[in-house]
């Protein structure tokens, strides 16, 4: 998306949001977006990033979301530690998603993102953000990183699975969200393959290892 699309306030309908989002406004194209929904918006021309929590169009009130979060994506600083997004671990949620194209490249050049069922009420940089009342040290905070392990042998998967393990190899995963353990998270497509893909669920948890990362941060 280019500059020429106009922007619209927004009114954040939760707490964190009121207090935690950049206020805006946002450039909102003319589109239907579902329940629970994740709106993401690249504006290319200033490098900037929006993305939107459940963002809704009330007639009365015009577009609402839960927490909204403008990135400059010519900067690496991250979010306020114990500051959200518009996922649980306060990260872009674009920069991990695997998208269509970079597959049928070849190659994927950045770590991607993925939901485990219980994580730690922690977070490790670049995260800035728990999701969880959980303690226990066993369970992943938000933002750890796994890596495939170096030996794990790829050969036998073919297409996008193997393009996507390759850079699991080298860039790994971040978790970032609560939800369905080892779902790795991409952009919707209808050119994806979906029996190549499916070849990802024989990966066993054991095939990964943890890169230490930073400090675990606790308190907010």
């Amino acid at each position: 998306m280019n500059t020429t699309q106009p922007k619209v306030p927004i009114q954040f309908v939760t707490d964190y949001g009121v207090e935690e989002s950049n206020p805006g406004p946002y450039p909102i194209p003319p589109i239907q977006v579902g329940e629970d929904s994740q709106l993401i918006i690249l504006e290319k021309d200033n490098c900037r990033l929006y993305e939107l929590l459940n963002a809704q169009y009330i007639e009365e009130i015009g577009w609402s979301a839960e927490a909204g979060v403008i990135f400059d994506l010519k900067s690496n600083a991250l979010r306020p530690d114990c500051w959200t997004s518009a996922d649980g671990a306060g990260l872009a949620i674009l920069p991990g998603l695997v998208r269509y194209d970079e597959v049928a490249s070849g190659k994927i050049q950045h770590a991607l993102r993925f939901s485990v069922k219980q994580t730690q009420r922690a977070f490790i940089h670049p995260a800035t953000h728990y999701a969880s009342d959980f303690k226990n040290p066993n369970l992943p905070p938000m933002g750890l990183r796994w890596r495939l392990k170096a030996n794990f042998d790829t050969s036998k998967y073919t297409g996008h699975a193997r393009v996507i393990l390759n850079a699991l190899k080298k860039y790994g995963l971040i978790v970032a969200e609560n939800g369905t353990s080892w779902n790795i998270m991409g952009t919707p497509d209808r050119r994806w393959n979906d029996n190549e893909l499916n070849q990802l669920k024989r990966v066993p948890g054991s095939a990964f290892e943890v890169v230490a990362s930073g400090a675990i941060r606790e308190k907010c």
